[in-house]
């Protein structure tokens, strides 16, 4: 099936779509989301689409789509073949390494084949790894909240069916977490769970003493409380801690969760379709989150994540955190607190006027 389509062209465009949510963090605000939309023709029709998100970074969006572009002229010619165009391009960024942009390229461009390929075949993506479109269980995801300003929308959240809600934390001292932490607890009840994400905020000491304090919250999972890279300071927190340590959202393709793995960073992981490896990446970290017996969530990619999460074997939580809706035909439907996966393909749909108002 893929060997009959070839790469034709590579496009990538950069966009700010508003949020209805912004998102604040310990580390910066995210009132819009810098997005870039990457379209694979082939030579045979078929189309994949698929999107990069840039966190608070819009002014290099334009160098990632550059660069998306780049390495798609590169691979002009060459089959549909997602697996294969992995290995090459590993190949022809060793010397350099592929984290950073070059990694972020090569993720989004392997969800854009496996998009041609869902398209190619009018099947979604989850049928083609093996499975089929079910409802997968999703948490909403919230910035820095005040929980008297938020009551409201919090209580929305509950009423879709979420039965899981994140707060970032560590944008004050250890009294401001326990307060927004402590209310929102309140709000959303003891059967919801209830998860912080601290954004690599706080060093080893300061991590042991704030999720220390917090643990009397019952909370599902401490996020990232120090730098990601730290591996053996994430085993350290995770050792004095009775709260489970959830990482991954900057694991850069299989190798780094493999890293963390050894290192005992974790009871949980996240990889992000946008740094593991897109879907081919994810494939590998999920036979390792199966092969640890580690329950794997998504980090953001509502639309792909709904496509890779049911034929994860130890799939635990969707993360819902809309970036992509206010730029696609047919955002990403909650019903009773869970997404499924639509098709073909991984389901999206550029709204052109959409992406022409919201163009950088």
């Amino acid at each position: 099936m893929g060997a009959a389509l070839t790469i034709r062209q590579v496009r990538a465009r950069p966009v700010l779509v508003p949020l209805r949510r912004s998102v604040r963090t310990a580390v910066g605000a995210i009132p819009a989301a810098p997005l870039v939309l990457i379209d694979v023709e082939t030579e045979e029709g078929a189309t994949g689409r698929s999107y990069l998100f840039g966190y608070n970074a819009p002014s290099l969006m334009g160098p990632l789509a550059k660069l998306v572009e780049e390495i798609g002229a590169e691979l002009k010619g060459e089959a549909v073949a997602p697996a294969e165009r992995t290995r090459q391009l590993d190949r022809r960024f060793r010397l350099i390494g592929w984290q950073g942009l070059v990694g972020m390229a090569v993720s989004g461009l392997d969800m854009a084949f496996w998009d041609v390929l869902g398209h190619a075949a009018g099947l979604p993506v989850v049928r083609l790894l093996g499975g089929t479109p079910t409802p997968v269980r999703a948490y909403d995801s919230y910035g820095v909240v005040d929980p008297r300003a938020d009551e409201g929308e919090l209580a929305r959240s509950l009423e879709a069916g979420f039965r899981g809600i994140k707060i970032k934390l560590g944008d004050g001292d250890l009294a401001r977490d326990v307060e927004a932490a402590r209310a929102v607890r309140g709000i959303v009840g003891p059967d919801v769970a209830l998860m912080v994400d601290y954004n690599q905020s706080l060093d080893v000491a300061e991590a042991c003493r704030r999720v220390g304090r917090l643990r009397e919250l019952d909370l599902a999972w401490v996020e990232e409380p120090v730098a990601a890279e730290d591996l053996l300071g994430h085993a350290r927190v995770r050792a004095a801690v009775d709260v489970p340590v959830q990482t991954g959202e900057n694991w850069w393709f299989p190798r780094d969760m493999q890293k963390a793995l050894a290192a005992g960073a974790c009871d949980l992981a996240m990889p992000d379709l946008g740094k593991i490896g897109g879907v081919t990446g994810w494939l590998g970290a999920m036979g390792q989150g199966e092969a640890a017996s580690i329950p794997v969530s998504s980090h953001v990619y509502v639309e792909a994540s709904a496509h890779v999460l049911p034929v994860t074997p130890t799939a635990h939580w969707l993360e819902h955190l809309d970036f992509a809706g206010g730029i696609l035909e047919e955002p990403a439907r909650v019903i009773d607190g869970t997404v499924t996966a639509r098709g073909p393909g991984l389901g999206l749909a550029w709204d052109e006027a959409a992406v022409a108002r919201h163009a950088l």
